[in-house]
């Protein structure tokens, strides 16, 4: 599945957001957007899973324009995993996953075998199996981002949008979301802050700030201590693991005393 947003803008409060935005990702591909905070990464994955509307612009999925889609239509394209989930209500840790299943059912449809089946698998996958009836509002903060990835995962898209989606995990399941994500072979879009995970996962990476492009393509091409210094505002040193060939990130700190008055 293809994804692309075609000089797409935002404007919020009379203020300009995302400005001229064009960004594709295309089958299977795993596409990261970095900046700082503010640069516009989570307003423009708002756009395409139809929390905002584009002031201007078009976002497609396989060349058909989101906005001529029903909503039902397109969640069944799409997934979501972003950064802050509440509920009103204490759901059960499979009541909040078989809502994954609802793009796919009639008006009034019930959950069948088979919902339940795709349910119990997706909970396994994120290792969170023997939580399915846990009230989802006792859950850490890291146990519920599990249990929304695996209602995506159930869900069944061709791509997955990921706002921020590990800000609550701890390393171990940071790298054991995204491992399970890349091998969902699946078409991704992810907004990411920690750039040691973006050089691990991503196929191609967006660099915004703000809210427009200022660099794409491949973690060697944009992972640069220049381009570091000039968006992030921070010195660091780049180095390639010589097995893996990853890229690695290493932050430069001057430390300096100063009198702090109270």
């Amino acid at each position: 599945m293809d994804i692309l947003c075609e000089k797409t803008s935002v404007t919020l409060g009379g203020e300009r957001i995302v400005s001229d935005v064009t960004m594709k990702a295309i089958d299977k591909q795993f596409v990261g957007i970095i900046g700082p905070n503010g640069s516009g990464k989570s307003t423009l994955l708002k756009c395409i899973y139809r929390i905002l509307k584009p002031s201007s612009g078009a976002v497609f999925i396989d060349n058909e324009a989101l906005q001529a889609m029903s909503v039902k239509d397109s969640a069944k394209k799409l997934a979501v995993v972003s950064q802050h989930n509440y509920y009103n209500f204490d759901f059960t840790v499979q009541e909040v996953v078989l809502m994954g299943r609802a793009p796919h059912k009639n008006r009034m449809e019930g959950d069948t075998q088979q919902d339940y089946e795709i349910v119990y698998d997706a909970l396994q996958k994120v290792g969170m199996e023997n939580y399915s009836n846990r009230i989802f509002s006792t859950l850490s903060g890291g146990e519920q981002q599990r249990i929304i990835l695996a209602r995506a995962v159930a869900q069944q898209t061709k791509c997955m949008i990921l706002d921020e989606p590990t800000n609550h995990l701890d390393i171990k399941h940071q790298l054991q979301i995204l491992n399970l994500v890349k091998c969902l072979d699946l078409t991704v879009i992810a907004a990411l802050h920690d750039l040691n995970i973006a050089a691990m996962y991503c196929d191609f990476i967006y660099v915004l700030k703000d809210g427009e492009v200022r660099a794409e393509g491949s973690p060697k091409e944009i992972l640069t201590k220049e381009l570091l210094k000039d968006i992030y505002e921070v010195d660091a040193k780049i180095t390639t693991d010589p097995l893996t060939g990853i890229l690695n990130v290493v932050y430069q700190s001057v430390i300096r005393n100063t009198n702090l008055k109270n």
